[in-house]
């Protein structure tokens, strides 16, 4: 696949940098206790941008209550000192407007949010919910136990030699919390850690769950990786492919596996062992997704569960013989349906498919002149003994016919008398067999209309599609019979055209196979059409047309998604 150069994005479309996020450093003095049962004695709040104080809020708050002793004696705060200051009614609105599109940080961050909260709700005031930033949380996550034994704010303040020194005041606690994050803020730099969101996932990390010091180390992996769509690739010691992946920014995506107290334990065993992450550049996020799918299937990556076998899957057909029967087969060929994710899904769609046509349901293979006895499925009426020679070959035909006829989506009577059949059974009050042969009715339909519309892809041999990028420009897709050929952006401001034309002339060549989809994968197929269908994509060229059959199954969709469990009277 070729592509024009893809444009970097901007800094500000990875996230919030940094450098322009406002912090209001905040701490509380309380009067001990429960948020619910107690009250704040004093606020000290710090408007923090850029790495300098903005602004200042600092208040002793009346709790209207006595406080206890044991409180006096730990931040030197007395029922006397606070008798003259206001109450917390009266300091809440302007420290609410303080707070406005900022984020709150503060060291042991749930206390604090938790007394303004209930504050809050106490007053009949809304709570704003800003972003929240806990200081202590993220000094775990970033300094390394041996450096820091405790996150304490007096431990940190010590650790980093702060000029303020933590009394249990709340002004000089907020002002030694503003040293303590900037300290830290100097930490995440060399991380890869440069925006908001990341600094809020990286603060997330749990003790269960926080990298170790090793995997701290590798966050160094992630230099260098561009901000574009793209296909990431970790690699282990053997340079083995451990793990691939996509996203529409390489850069946050990989970045995220170090900093954002990633959960899943596989693939924190896979960041311990990877040794170095490899990118492809992609034009936009289909050419992504594809790469990813070919990429996984190719490298068949340990950490990888899905999509490792993409022409993995069974398939419905009807076997080469004079009396054709259906077959569950794992290789497709003309006019099979499917594929299914499992043999017993295919072979429940082979018992719906015999209601619909009279195919024998027998399995052996039958000579042109039979000579067998009548079985008892002839006695019961389900079958006309071709193995006895009492069915010819001719009058076997138009059952053969048939499905084929039901499979492409030139006929959907069939579709039609299974749902009558279903109706009928309703109306004579066979509520269970009925609801019984609605769901497999509805299953199969699926299985017809998703065969139909990617067959029906497929066999087109060549369309161009182009989507709007949301930026003014194009992302511009060239597919071969089911297959992603070229990928490229006409950016705004540039002539689509020219670009669609140069795209066309070095798409990849596509070499057809048998079955449905001619050989492609069907991920890809599917990954395309869902392309194509939604978003606003528009079709540029098609040859032959791309068009669906007007019988088909995606036509019944609409009825098996309708399909709801009938009510049995009592």
């Amino acid at each position: 696949m070729t592509a024009p150069p893809v444009s970097q994005l901007s800094f500000d479309e990875l996230g919030t940098p940094l450098r322009e996020v406002t912090f209001v450093v905040l701490d509380l003095e309380t009067t001990g206790g429960s948020a619910k049962a107690d009250a704040i004695t004093e606020i000290g709040a710090f408007k923090v941008r850029g790495g300098e104080r903005v602004g200042e809020l600092s208040t002793l708050v009346d709790p209207g209550v006595g406080i206890p002793p044991g409180i006096v004696a730990l931040t030197g705060i007395t029922t006397a000192m606070v008798r003259a200051a206001p109450p917390v009614a009266a300091v809440l609105p302007a420290l609410l407007e303080f707070l406005r599109g900022a984020v709150l940080v503060a060291h042991n961050a749930p206390f604090d949010t938790g007394f303004l909260r209930a504050a809050c709700e106490r007053h009949g005031l809304a709570w704003p919910r800003p972003p929240v930033l806990c200081t202590a949380r993220l000094a775990r996550a970033v300094l390394p136990r041996e450096e820091a034994p405790s996150v304490r704010l007096g431990a940190l303040a010590r650790l980093f030699g702060t000029t303020t020194t933590p009394n249990h005041r709340a002004p000089d606690d907020a002002a030694a919390t503003v040293e303590v994050l900037h300290h830290l803020l100097e930490r995440i730099g060399n991380l890869g850690v440069q925006s908001l969101e990341e600094l809020l996932a990286l603060a997330k990390d749990s003790a269960p769950h926080r990298p170790t010091t090793g995997q701290r180390r590798k966050r160094t992996l992630a230099r260098g990786v561009p901000s574009a769509p793209g296909v990431y690739l970790f690699r282990g010691p053997r340079d083995e492919v451990l793990y691939v992946g996509t996203s529409g920014d390489l850069a946050r995506r990989v970045r995220s596996y170090f900093t954002a107290g990633e959960r899943r334990r596989r693939v924190r065993d896979m960041v311990a062992l990877a040794e170095r992450v490899d990118t492809v550049v992609c034009a936009h996020a289909l050419e992504a997704s594809v790469r990813e799918l070919r990429l996984i299937s190719a490298h068949r990556p340990r950490y990888n569960r899905r999509s490792r076998n993409p022409h993995r899957g069974w398939w419905v057909t009807t076997t080469v013989e004079p009396f054709p029967r259906l077959s569950v087969v794992t290789t497709p060929c003309d006019g099979a349906l499917g594929p299914f994710r499992s043999r017993g899904a295919a072979t429940a769609a082979v018992d719906t498919l015999l209601d619909a046509v009279p195919l024998r349901p027998c399995t052996p293979r039958i000579p042109l002149r039979p000579v067998a006895t009548p079985c008892a499925l002839h006695e019961l009426g389900r079958c006309a003994a071709p193995c006895a020679g009492l069915q010819p070959v001719a009058e076997y035909a138009p059952a053969v016919d048939a499905l084929a006829a039901l499979v492409e989506g030139r006929d959907d009577a069939a579709l039609r008398r299974l749902a009558d059949a279903v109706d009928a059974l309703a109306a004579r009050e066979r509520f269970e067999d009925a609801a019984a042969r609605r769901d497999r009715l509805a299953d199969l339909i699926r299985a017809l209309a998703g065969t139909q519309r990617l067959a029906a892809l497929a066999r087109v041999t060549e369309l161009v599609g182009a989507r709007p990028d949301g930026r003014g420009g194009w992302e511009v897709a060239v597919l071969r019979h089911g297959r992603l050929a070229a990928a490229g952006v006409a950016p705004r401001g540039v002539a689509p055209m020219p670009v669609i034309d140069a795209l066309r002339l070095g798409a990849q060549t596509v070499l057809t196979g048998p079955g449905p989809l001619h050989g492609a994968p069907h991920e890809e197929v599917r990954l395309l059409h869902r392309w194509l269908a939604t978003g606003g994509t528009r079709l540029v060229h098609s040859e032959p047309l791309w068009s669906e059959p007007a019988r088909g199954a995606p036509s019944w969709t609409a009825w098996a998604e309708r399909a709801r469990p009938l009510e049995v009277p009592d």
